[in-house]
């Protein structure tokens, strides 16, 4: 009797230490390759953020002439590490898919630039040109038509002052999810010679009458390339397809557009990472490195 009572003493001792570990386990922090943490204060917001440049194999001490395509993507904070990913415990594993594609040679070695965003708080107040009346609580004040102007005038000359960014428009992309992909279409839109590579995940168009819609419609000078990942719950689904049809009415086939609809996804830092390779081989495949 004494023998059971004390097995059943360390079983429940056993399941309260396995849910206390359970309620403690936090992400694993993990970065592969080299990045670079560097601090911007902005003058067109009034505040300072990080920027996350991940330097491709071989970028020091070797080739110190050559320089890279680079892609800058919104919503830094989510990118590289589960640790800093400020929506959820996932993140987009770019550094890990990035140095995959590099090492195999389906994409040239690359620098990608992840630009923090302002907090949860304070995020949709620079990625929407107009308000989202969709929200709560309501923000009316939103700043998103500064943005090409923080990202034009502030972050790319400071990337390719320190870093070896080739800065050509067929080597440089932008992109984002959610209201990080509405800004970067919208930087794309009021800045049409800039970039060449535009990568949209999960892509909210809808705010304010679906303004980047009926801005698409009237715009006709799309980059080289286009990616458009988005997953069927709970996503933008048809928003999608009304910009594909606008996109192919201009002319993109399937040498500049690729659309991905993945079933069963959602709206998360989990099904834009599964994206992420697709994208990025479409968009700076090995035969853009010719």
């Amino acid at each position: 009797m004494i023998a059971l009572r004390i097995a059943t003493i360390l079983l429940v001792a056993t399941l309260a230490t396995i849910q206390i570990d359970s309620r403690e386990q936090k992400p694993k922090c993990s970065v592969v390759g080299h990045l670079v943490l560097e601090p911007l204060a902005s003058r067109v917001f009034g505040n300072t953020r990080m920027l996350r440049v991940w330097l491709p194999p071989g970028y020091e001490p070797e080739n110190h002439a050559k320089r890279y395509p680079v892609l800058y993507l919104n919503d830094g904070q989510n990118l590289f590490d589960a640790c800093t990913s400020i929506f959820s415990s996932d993140e987009w594993q770019a550094d890990e898919t990035a140095t995959a594609l590099i090492e195999s040679g389906k994409i040239p070695p690359m620098i990608i630039v992840g630009i923090d965003n302002a907090g949860k708080r304070d995020r949709p107040k620079e990625y929407l040109p107009f308000p989202d009346e969709t929200l709560t609580p309501a923000t009316p004040d939103v700043h998103g038509k500064e943005y090409p102007r923080f990202l034009l005038e502030e972050v790319i000359p400071l990337v390719s002052k320190n870093f070896r960014t080739d800065d050509s428009p067929d080597k440089t992309g932008i992109g984002g999810s959610s209201y990080g992909a509405g800004i970067a279409l919208y930087t794309i839109m009021t800045h049409p010679d800039r970039f060449g590579r535009l990568l949209l995940e999960s892509p909210s168009l809808y705010a304010h009458d679906d303004f980047l819609l009926h801005e698409a419609e009237r715009f006709h000078r799309w980059p080289e390339k286009v990616f458009v990942g988005v997953g069927s719950v709970q996503e933008p689904v048809d928003d999608v397809h009304r910009l594909m049809e606008i996109l192919r009415r201009d002319g993109l086939g399937s040498d500049r557009l690729r659309i991905v609809e993945q079933t069963s996804a959602g709206h998360n830092e989990q099904a834009w990472a599964s994206r992420f390779p697709t994208a990025l081989q479409f968009l700076y495949g090995a035969a853009q490195s010719r």
